[in-house]
């Protein structure tokens, strides 16, 4: 007996026509979409199994670095809700390199006269002999703990003026640039080539041509619309310039989260500027479309104070060009011009410690009658938060400015997720109503006077190159509680029962920011 499959349809012919695609003759065997099924919930278990081992493997390497729990958990959280991406935010923002010292100082000459002056001045302090009486005996710890920490040098002699809205700033900075006779050095975040950039890359040129030394440092990230053809134009005049930390991939992704946010100008070392204006047609104008006026404060400095900062640009400057200068001629001796007291402290990634921060902590825990705040940024390290609650809790007028409308939404959103602890410990919180708010300074019981480019934030006190001036003098308190009074007037206080009653879902969206805040 004989058995025969008599085939329904001419599967020679089916396998052999041209006209068949293959997926149309895999189809057709029998069991082979069960094969290509098996096929594919295999490989796709292996990209599951290699993406779930590499996620572990990076969770150690988080936990590892002994960060503190909040961060921690925080970048846990993005690996694990953002899938992929998470990941690929973790190589280009997470890595820790502080320990690494991405700028290494220890064997430049400039640091070693100043890691001398450091410990000098912490001797003469001992024995309570340093210069310049205008140092009040309760200020001697914070000054004591900036000697220490950033060998941050304490500078007397030196004359402050204030510069709180754009055209004061940069009428006063053009004046000083067409000034100079010797060298100009300039540092910032953001410098765009904009009407008020064209203008200062201009002088910069004219001046380069004239003689002047000039050199100019902007951050890669933050200036990122300059072209190459700007740097071209500006080293055929003569004049130096480099992007700091540049971010090319693949190269230097894992630093890009690094950035140096200063804004230092140095001019013969007679004058120098520090706060949070950078250069931009914004920050003279405003964006009125988006937010109003751009209020900040910058300062301008005249005195021994300017060496500081000149220290801190050569630093930095010696980074990116790989050149050290020394001459003595960059740091002129100054003939007392006032009598204010000044430490120029700088922190970033090369820090030993969190210098600022450190800083602003013991300035509030010392705090006895007021502390006044304003900032564009707020989310505080956990350290500050309780410094800040206890001392409203303790008596202390603790006040806090910041923008209802902001340039970042996310960074806003986190901000207010602080705002109702801050209400139910005492802390008065208002809302910037006349722009946008970016000054970043803190004034405290008429004595202590804090301005510069660190915002009240994990980036600026843990991740950014930041360089901030603690200024010990009344009248100088004085007039910087007088124009945080002024920027009160045009702020709206928050209060805490119709902050409570807001609609729910802006609490969901606040506190869903706020799991993010160690990480912005």
């Amino acid at each position: 007996m004989s058995c025969e499959f008599h085939p329904t349809n001419d599967l020679s012919k089916f396998y052999t026509d041209e006209t068949v695609t293959d997926s149309e003759r895999n189809k057709s065997l029998p069991g082979m979409d069960i094969i290509n099924g098996i096929f594919s919930s295999r490989i796709l278990s292996y990209l599951l199994l290699g993406y779930a081992i590499s996620i572990l493997v990076v969770v150690i390497m988080i936990v590892l670095e002994n960060r503190s729990p909040l961060k921690t958990i925080s970048w846990i959280l993005v690996l694990l809700l953002l899938p992929g991406l998470g990941f690929l935010f973790y190589i280009f923002f997470g890595q820790n390199f502080r320990k690494e010292k991405i700028i290494a100082r220890k064997g430049m000459r400039n640091q070693h006269r100043l890691h001398y002056l450091a410990h000098s001045q912490i001797i003469q302090l001992t024995e309570g002999n340093l210069k310049g009486n205008e140092i009040a005996s309760d200020t001697t710890g914070i000054v004591r703990l900036l000697l220490n920490n950033s060998s941050s040098i304490v500078t007397s002699g030196n004359d402050v003026t204030f510069l709180n809205n754009g055209k004061d700033k940069f009428e006063a900075l053009l004046r000083e640039l067409n000034n100079a006779q010797k060298f100009i050095h300039l540092e910032y975040y953001i410098f765009e080539e904009d009407n008020i950039g064209y203008q200062i890359k201009q002088i910069l040129k004219e001046k380069a041509r004239a003689g002047v030394e000039v050199r100019l440092i902007v951050d890669d990230v933050g200036s990122w619309k300059l072209k190459r053809s700007f740097f071209d134009e500006m080293n055929e005049a003569g004049v130096e310039a480099y992007s700091f930390l540049p971010v090319r991939f693949p190269l230097l992704t894992s630093k890009v989260n690094y950035r140096n946010h200063r804004k230092i100008v140095v001019i013969d070392g007679r004058v120098g500027f520090i706060g949070g204006y950078n250069i931009a047609d914004r920050y003279k104008d405003g964006d009125m479309k988006s937010y109003g006026i751009w209020r900040d404060t910058h300062i301008m400095i005249r005195g021994s104070a300017v060496n500081s900062l000149q220290s801190i640009f050569l630093t930095d400057w010696f980074f990116v060009s790989e050149t050290e200068l020394t001459d003595p001629g960059y740091f002129p001796v100054s003939e007392p011009v006032n009598n204010k007291v000044i430490q120029i402290v700088a922190s970033g990634p090369d820090s030993d410690w969190p210098a600022i921060m450190m800083g602003i902590f013991h300035t509030i825990v010392r705090a006895r009658d007021y502390l006044y705040i304003a900032t564009p940024y707020f989310m505080p390290s956990e350290s500050v938060l309780f410094a800040l609650k206890t001392a409203a809790l303790s008596g202390v007028d603790v006040r806090i400015i910041i923008p209802e409308k902001s340039d970042a939404f996310i960074t806003l959103l986190c901000s207010r997720s602080y705002i109702r602890e801050l209400l139910e410990a005492g802390v008065q919180v208002y809302f910037y109503q006349k722009g946008f708010l970016h000054a970043k300074t803190i004034v405290c019981d008429d004595k202590i006077s804090i301005v510069g480019s660190a915002n009240m934030d994990f980036r600026s006190f843990e991740q950014n190159f930041e360089a901030t001036a603690f200024i010990y003098d009344k009248a100088t308190a004085q007039e910087m509680k007088e124009t945080f009074l002024e920027d009160q007037r045009n702020s709206e206080i928050i209060l805490l029962p119709e902050w409570i009653e807001r609609p729910y879902i802006e609490k969901v969206k606040e506190s869903f920011a706020r799991l993010f805040s160690p990480l912005l």
